[in-house]
């Protein structure tokens, strides 16, 4: 599970300090942030409840909206940009679990390397869509919550949106909790998201 977590939660933060630097922010740029060196991202608590429960984050990317070329549009530009990047790591392992399905001989796939291998891919793809359906969850500080503030707060009014503010970590508690007593709705979507792409990608190589 190790080399997923490192570079699904790596490459999510860089995407967003990333889009921010595209967008007119160079603050994450600035601060050493504009990297895949997972040292720069991981989250040392995080990263354990990752390990422990399922669910955990990363250092969170430093942005100044104010700084966007184009404020609403940045601000889901970015907030999107990470799982994003999550799921074309889980497209791009989907595929290559596939190839080695496709192009390994018997003897590998049958022996413990081969079952490593497949297994360290799998996670791969489960993982990252871990790491975006969490996300997209619309609680602060969540990626989903900043999108649906931008994207709602003026028909709703902010009153919706203070109070997720202020009560949205001890929601995600409630979450991880959930998660490590066997009930897990976010781990299940990903289940079934990793099923539709490991299925479209056995098609596209010709196994399905």
């Amino acid at each position: 599970m190790l080399p997923a977590i490192i570079v699904g939660l790596s490459f999510h933060e860089w995407a967003h300090a990333f889009s921010a630097y595209k967008m007119g922010d160079p603050t994450a740029k600035n601060l050493g942030r504009l990297t895949i060196n997972p040292l720069a991202h991981i989250d040392p608590i995080g990263f354990i409840m990752m390990l422990i429960v399922g669910f955990g984050w990363a250092k969170p990317v430093p942005v100044n909206p104010n700084r966007f070329k184009k404020y609403r549009l940045g601000e889901i530009v970015v907030s999107l940009a990470g799982v994003t990047m999550n799921f074309i790591i889980a497209v791009v392992f989907s595929l290559a679990f596939a190839a080695v399905l496709k192009y390994s001989g018997v003897e590998f796939l049958s022996s413990g390397a081969g079952e490593k291998v497949l297994t360290v891919l799998e996670y791969f793809v489960l993982i990252n869509l871990c790491l975006l359906v969490f996300n997209l969850i619309p609680i602060y500080p969540l990626d989903g919550f900043h999108v649906a503030e931008t994207l709602l707060a003026k028909p709703l009014g902010p009153k919706p949106f203070l109070f997720i503010r202020k009560y949205g970590m001890y929601i995600l508690i409630g979450i991880m909790l959930l998660g490590r007593s066997g009930f897990s709705p976010i781990g299940t979507a990903a289940g079934w998201i990793a099923k539709g792409l490991l299925n479209l990608a056995f098609s596209l190589f010709g196994l399905a």
